[in-house]
């Protein structure tokens, strides 16, 4: 589907602040209040909206240690069974299959190293993994959510 520059705008905004309402959002590109919500609701039945969500500052519930794993897999191990592995700790926040070296990469936020060493013990037991090799966040420069350019 291709947006409109009004659509776009509107999912820009969405992006910065999901809560706004329909009327602030019709206030900034135009439209009334009902427009923009049929704009919305076409948005979210074509799939380009999928879901509204609450962004969470981890520091604050107690996730200081952040860290990426590269996960080096024995040949021919689908990526159905690093998900299956991964998708049951809570620590991992993210984790795709990946070209170069490794076979997959993990982001895993953690209460402190001993938990981040936890779970990478976890990880690295599965019977699929060869070998492991991860790096820690020191200070995190850029957070964005992807949105319309």
């Amino acid at each position: 589907m291709r947006l409109d520059r009004t659509d776009e705008r509107i999912v820009t905004l969405l992006v910065d602040d999901g809560r706004r309402s329909y009327a602030e959002l019709g206030a900034e590109v135009g439209l009334s209040a009902s427009a923009v919500k049929r704009r919305v609701d076409r948005l979210r039945s074509d799939g380009v909206i999928t879901r509204f969500s609450v962004r969470l500052d981890p520091g604050a519930l107690g996730w200081t240690v952040e860290g990426y794993v590269e996960l080096y897999c024995r040949p021919s191990t689908p990526p159905a069974a690093i998900k299956a592995a991964v998708s049951g700790l809570p620590e991992v926040v993210d984790a795709s299959t990946v070209s170069g070296e490794a076979d997959a990469l993990v982001r895993i936020l953690a209460s402190d190293m001993r938990h981040f060493e936890r779970v990478l013990e976890q990880i690295g037991a599965e019977p699929f993994v060869e070998r492991t090799k991860s790096v820690l966040v020191l200070s995190p420069l850029i957070r964005r959510t992807p949105g319309v350019s």
